[in-house]
């Protein structure tokens, strides 16, 4: 009887240790390099540390998608495709949003040369990624289709991306406001009388940002029905908010998406805040889909070279110190997060993992 006693006691103190770790997540990409063993590798070292589902971004390649999930689920591991989907070269260049300019992100992308975003009102895109993701949700090995780059593009960017672009956003910048393109400016003046094109500055019509508002919410909520059909699942990672940040910024009402799972970007050097913000941003997105019940997981942005960071202007080479990862893990927490997810794995230096270890526990 003692010796029951003992059992469940260690049993329950096991359990009980189990419970109190933080669901942890990654984002990894694919790369030329990749091979199913060097995923196995890879899951195996993170699951060590905490690691219940990886988010591997493999573009919408069947085969790859296949792989990788399958290697997930060998390990015990949730399996999200990772996908860009806004995000898509090659596609007929009718497809694509226009600026305020009139330009085509076809030919005339922001920022970038890969930001060549489609228009989510175009019924061939609606289609096209509807059936995309159909497809992969079918696999037997995913879990969720993650939806990355569900938006437009920024068309103010984060603060701390200002100085590398040469910019000072004090408004909307026309180069990236999209879409005026004959079809959603037909729309919008159908709907509101307004003709966009001959307002002197779009960007005080609140009616025209909801619109644009509206039609990724629109588009996101018919990919979900369609991968839910699967009996699978969809996620999303997104700007942090979203009022604070994700609507204004990019478009992103996320809190009406009909989403299992959102992975807001929680990067507040791109920001130019300090670690706390993390917990404070994650308050308001707890907040947000507090109705839905959906779970957040906090994004955090890892710097790889941290010894260095005092020297790095570019904040996309920037991220959490193992200093801040305390504070940015246990302020997801207390916010209400439901889990952390990590980007990358791979910037995480043996001295962010020793604090990380200890913070999920």
């Amino acid at each position: 009887m003692k010796r029951k006693l003992l059992t469940l006691l260690s049993f329950s103190f096991i359990a009980s240790l189990s419970f109190a770790k933080v669901p942890v997540y990654v984002w990894q990409g694919w790369n030329a390099q990749t091979t199913a063993e060097s995923l196995q590798n890879d899951f195996r070292e993170w699951k060590k540390h905490g690691v219940v589902g990886v988010c591997v971004n493999s573009g919408m390649d069947i085969e790859k998608i296949r792989i990788a999930s399958n290697v997930a689920h060998q390990e015990g591991l949730e399996f999200h495709a990772w996908i860009p989907t806004m995000l898509q070269g090659g596609c007929d260049s009718t497809w694509y949003t226009v600026n305020r300019l009139g330009q085509s992100a076809y030919d005339h992308p922001a920022y970038v040369p890969y930001y060549k975003t489609l228009d989510p009102r175009n019924p061939n895109v609606r289609k096209y990624l509807i059936d995309k993701f159909t497809e992969i949700a079918k696999l037997p090995d995913v879990d969720y289709i993650q939806l990355d780059y569900i938006r437009y593009a920024d068309v103010i960017l984060a603060k701390g991306l200002w100085g590398k672009y040469g910019l000072t956003m004090n408004g909307e910048y026309a180069n990236a406001d999209y879409c005026y393109c004959d079809d959603c400016v037909k729309a919008f003046q159908q709907k509101t009388g307004i003709n966009i094109r001959k307002v002197t500055d779009p960007s005080k019509i609140e009616s025209w940002a909801q619109f644009r508002c509206d039609a990724i919410t629109d588009l996101v909520n018919a990919i979900i029905d369609a991968v839910h059909q699967q009996g699978k699942k969809v996620s999303a990672d997104v700007f942090p908010g979203p009022k604070s940040y994700a609507k204004w910024m990019v478009r992103q009402e996320w809190n009406k998406w009909n989403l299992d799972a959102v992975f807001p970007m929680n990067y507040n050097d791109f920001y130019l805040e300090p670690v706390a913000w993390v917990g404070k941003i994650t308050k308001e997105e707890v907040k947000s889909v507090a109705s839905r019940k959906t779970p957040i997981y906090s994004g955090l942005f890892i710097c790889k070279d941290w010894k260095n960071k005092a020297n790095v202007k570019d904040p996309e080479g920037s991220g959490l110190l193992p200093s801040e990862i305390d504070k940015a893990v246990k302020g997801s927490m207390k916010a209400g997060a439901k889990g952390v997810c990590l980007f990358t794995p791979f910037s995480m230096t043996e001295d962010h993992w020793t604090v990380f270890d200890k913070a999920i526990k």
